[in-house]
C-alpha cells in the first residue's frame, strides 16, 4: 500500500503476516528521528501514574507534538519502538496508537518488555522514525 511518499509492505513473500504492524515501510524524503517519549506533560508531570492507558495516550500526544515540530505527522511515521515494563500493556498502547493513527497504514514496529525505565513510575516509552516528503 502506498501512502503519499511511503510504501507499506504488510506481507513480504515467505514471511508470516504481522498483527498490528507492517513488516516493511520504505519511502523518500527527510528523515525525522524522535527520542523516546514518556507520559510527561509539558511541565514534566507524569500523566497516569499506574495507568498504562493514560500513559499510552500521553505518550502518543507527545509523539504527535514532536512530529508537528518537525513538520511531520503520524502519516509520515515508518517505525515505532515500544518499550514497556510489562508486555501486558501492549493492548493499551495499541488502543492509543489506533486513536492517533485512525485510517492510516500501520508503521513497522517493535515491542520490547524491559526490566525498568528511567523512573519506576514510567511504564511506557516509545521512539519513532518518520520520513517527511520534501
Amino acid at each position: 500500500m502506498t501512502t503519499t511518499h511511503l510504501t507499506h509492505i504488510t506481507e513480504p513473500p515467505g514471511v508470516a503476516p504481522g498483527t498490528g504492524y507492517t513488516h516493511v515501510v520504505t519511502g523518500t524524503g527527510r528523515l525525522v528521528q524522535l527520542s523516546g517519549q514518556v507520559a510527561f506533560d509539558e511541565h514534566r508531570n507524569l500523566v497516569g501514574e499506574g495507568d498504562p492507558k493514560a500513559q499510552a495516550r500521553q505518550v502518543f500526544e507527545n509523539l504527535r507534538r514532536c512530529l508537528a515540530a518537525a513538520g511531520a505527522d503520524f502519516s509520515d511515521v515508518v517505525k515505532f519502538t515500544i518499550f514497556m515494563t510489562d508486555i501486558a500493556y501492549l493492548p493499551a498502547v495499541r488502543e492509543a496508537r489506533d486513536e492517533y493513527l485512525s485510517g492510516l497504514p500501520l508503521p513497522a514496529s517493535s515491542a520490547v518488555q524491559v526490566a525498568a525505565l528511567f523512573k519506576p513510575e514510567v511504564l511506557i516509552e516509545i521512539e519513532a522514525l518518520a520520513i517527511v516528503r520534501e
